[in-house]
């Protein structure tokens, strides 16, 4: 069995942690990143999360993959070759840091806009950050030792809120704005 599934109060700190990765990401990549985004929900201020942090890098392809691989795995992020996920390379954080999950996605994909809009709409709407918080406690609640169940019984949560944050994208014009990194 796995860690338990806990939603913590926002914690501050959280962009701070961000902010160092970022600063060694960058100077590790270098060009190769075209960006590198500080996502999930650790992402949003005053969001209650699970205390990891989610870190996009967006690079030009995913199939040039020494351009990030050695790199990564070279400051010591340990590379999840196993991922499911085939738009995605997923790495974790070093031995004995705090828990973080590095997402490597293709610039300009569907995978690599969702999470920077959904991110960017919940900053903007916070009755909406709201309802996502509730609704991920109460699926902690029930899928406490079942981190695979809690993931599935918070995606229809997600989907409407993606669909808000489409309709919102297209009133307004979003786009992302510079990366974090």
């Amino acid at each position: 069995m796995g860690e338990p599934v806990e939603i913590m109060p926002y914690d501050p700190v959280w962009p701070d942690m961000f902010a160092r990765w970022g600063v060694g990401l960058r100077s590790a990549l270098g060009g190769a990143a075209a960006r590198i985004d500080h996502i999930g929900s650790t992402s949003v201020p005053g969001l209650a999360a699970k205390p990891v942090i989610d870190i996009q890098i967006s690079v030009a392809s995913l199939e040039s993959t020494d351009e990030f691989l050695g790199p990564l795995t070279g400051i010591g992020f340990v590379y999840r070759v196993d991922n499911p996920e085939r738009t995605k390379r997923y790495f974790r954080e070093p031995q004995g840091q705090h828990r973080m999950h590095v997402h490597v996605r293709q610039l300009g994909s569907f995978s690599q806009q969702f999470p920077l809009l959904f991110r960017d709409y919940l900053r903007c709407h916070t009755s909406a950050a709201t309802e996502y918080a509730a609704a991920k406690r109460r699926c902690a609640a029930q899928f406490r030792n079942d981190r695979p169940g809690y993931v599935q019984a918070k995606d229809a949560f997600v989907w409407d809120i993606i669909r808000r944050a489409d309709a919102w994208a297209q009133r307004t014009g979003w786009i992302p704005g510079p990366s974090d990194a």
